[in-house]
């Protein structure tokens, strides 16, 4: 498969980023691209009553309005997260709004939340077909009078139909949505989801890494307060330091490579805050098995990748799996979680 897709990268490169992204849906979309199932034993986990084959999952992004979650699971993924979903649809950001960053490995996207609306991927996750894990990513309308609403009311159509739950109040592409991390207005937004909540789905939070200092900690502590289950660190930057690529000055929101340091530093830094109490979703950067054992030694009890798939194809799945196996053997662990979190230090440091 990663042969076949180095074969077909030249030709993707003729299309712009955003028309090469909806063909490789409808590639998905046949059914022709499967892996079969080789995940070994040591990379199985547990979390929230779920039972994870491996810590592997494709972000959100990809697959906004569920059209192919159980075709990202037969490329190898441990679970798929779709969305970012909203109430209404909504267009999003005039095109071109997504942008390749060769050089530096990278991404750029000012997507704006475009999608089919929440009623549209409630009814395709209800008519599955297959077993495995599908979480969503909750957004809200860009001109949504009461925003806190918004993830109400996706959270009161998914939660009997998602494995787990994401509020997305970090993406840098609605003007304002980043307000709702400050401390008060995510307590409300916090404690208004909870009630809302009348099942055991997993309730997690989307996180920037453009937090400033004191922040993390004012998170942290509204976090703990609640019976909050995960914290996904991080979504995309507005950061632009030592980008060589023409594209460095797009509008948006930046992924892949250069996001790999502060997004495992933000990792490390709220394992610590968290004391290891609340599990964390590790992403940003990941494009190897060595580097997705390293979010988990900082920290994480599962990974995502999204932006190294542009760049090297649906074959990475496998090859990230293997190596993280061997990385974990190597050292003597013979559980996943046995290693989660070894490098953070101790939590207040």
């Amino acid at each position: 498969m990663g042969g076949l897709y180095r074969l077909a990268w030249p030709l993707l490169r003729l299309l712009d980023a955003e028309t090469a992204h909806r063909l490789s849906i409808e590639v998905l979309r046949t059914g022709l691209l499967r892996t079969p199932a080789t995940d070994p034993p040591r990379l199985a986990c547990r979390l929230w009553g779920l039972d994870f084959a491996n810590p592997i999952g494709i972000a959100a992004g990809y697959d906004k309005d569920a059209e192919v979650p159980d075709a990202l699971l037969g490329l190898g993924f441990g679970y798929a997260e779709v969305g970012s979903v909203t109430p209404r649809p909504q267009a999003g950001n005039p095109r071109p709004r997504l942008f390749r960053l060769i050089e530096d490995q990278a991404v750029i996207n000012r997507m704006g939340f475009n999608n089919q609306g929440l009623e549209r991927l409630a009814e395709r996750l209800e008519a599955r077909q297959h077993r495995g894990i599908v979480g969503v990513n909750l957004g809200a309308n860009r001109d949504s009078e009461d925003r806190i609403a918004d993830y109400v009311s996706g959270l009161k159509r998914l939660q009997d139909v998602a494995d787990y739950l994401v509020v997305n109040v970090s993406s840098p592409n609605t003007p304002g949505l980043r307000d709702l991390q400050a401390e008060e207005v995510l307590a409300e937004l916090l404690d208004r989801l909870l009630a809302a909540r009348t099942t055991a789905v997993p309730l997690l939070l989307k996180l920037s890494p453009d937090l400033t200092e004191g922040e993390p900690e004012a998170i942290a502590e509204v976090v703990l307060a609640r019976p909050v289950d995960g914290l996904i660190i991080s979504n995309t930057t507005l950061a632009r330091d030592g980008l060589v690529s023409r594209q460095r000055g797009q509008q948006g929101g930046l992924s892949g490579a250069p996001l790999w340091a502060s997004s495992t530093a933000l990792l490390t830094h709220f394992h610590r805050l968290c004391g290891g109490r609340l599990p964390l979703i590790g992403v940003g950067g990941v494009a190897s098995g060595r580097q997705a054992y390293a979010k988990i030694r900082a920290g994480a009890s599962l990974v995502q990748l999204y932006t190294a798939l542009v760049y090297q194809g649906p074959g990475l799945v496998g090859r990230i799996k293997r190596e993280l196996a061997a990385l974990l053997e190597a050292d003597g662990f013979a559980t996943l979680s046995e290693a989660v979190g070894v490098d953070a230090g101790p939590a207040g440091s």
